[in-house]
């Protein structure tokens, strides 16, 4: 299969606006006009708890690892740089399709669960890895956004030092993601700065009749 041919697969997957087709068909609303605006799996958390926001991640985790897996429909030789290349640009493209879905207006999320399932798919470990970083964050300080911040800064960290991976395009993916995760977050930065970011309730549910 050609590759332009994958890369628009991988976008059109990415493309699946699962908080929005999830608030509209379930609970009658429209995610992107309550909370933060924003049709990703934090904003349906608070919104439309933890059952909901857990169905969305999963789904939009699971867009950027099948779109990865595109490469292997490719010629090229498995695990070879230009492989690699390849499921880079499959995962961006997802991600992509996540922040600018066709099936949505192009009004989508910010794509953090479907650029992990990009790295859970090229490399586990490091996904792995990252979870952690989120995890122990988000237990301490309930800020999704301050996680999401901190394993972003740890993505190059591990790629560059710990795991030590040879692809320079990987090493360049890792610090780019670091810099765009920041840049995408900054009125959270700046909520956080003053103490105005909003907390995930976790372990706590929380209800949304339709048509509220």
């Amino acid at each position: 299969m050609g590759i332009a041919v994958l890369i628009v697969l991988a976008y059109l997957i990415g493309s699946i606006p699962t908080a929005v087709w999830v608030s509209k068909n379930i609970f009658g609303i429209d995610i992107r006009e309550h909370g933060s605006g924003n049709a990703g799996a934090t904003n349906t958390f608070r919104v439309l708890g933890s059952k909901a926001g857990s169905m969305v991640m999963l789904v939009d985790v699971l867009k950027g690892f099948i779109a990865v897996k595109l490469a292997l429909f490719s010629h090229l030789t498995t695990f070879s740089e230009p492989f690699v290349n390849l499921q880079i640009f499959l995962g961006l493209a997802a991600v992509v399709g996540h922040i600018f879905p066709i099936w949505a207006e192009f009004k989508g999320g910010k794509g953090i669960a479907t650029l992990f399932g990009m790295i859970l798919s090229i490399q586990p470990l490091v996904a792995v890895s990252l979870v952690l970083v989120f995890m122990l964050m988000l237990f301490f300080t309930r800020y999704v956004s301050l996680s999401s911040i901190s394993a972003s800064l740890a993505f190059p960290l591990l790629i560059l030092v710990i795991f030590n991976e040879p692809e320079l395009s990987y090493r360049l993916f890792a610090i780019a993601t670091a810099l765009l995760v920041v840049l995408t977050h900054y009125k959270n930065i700046s909520r956080l700065l003053h103490g105005n970011e909003s907390k995930v309730p976790l372990f706590r549910k929380r209800r949304m009749r339709r048509g509220e």
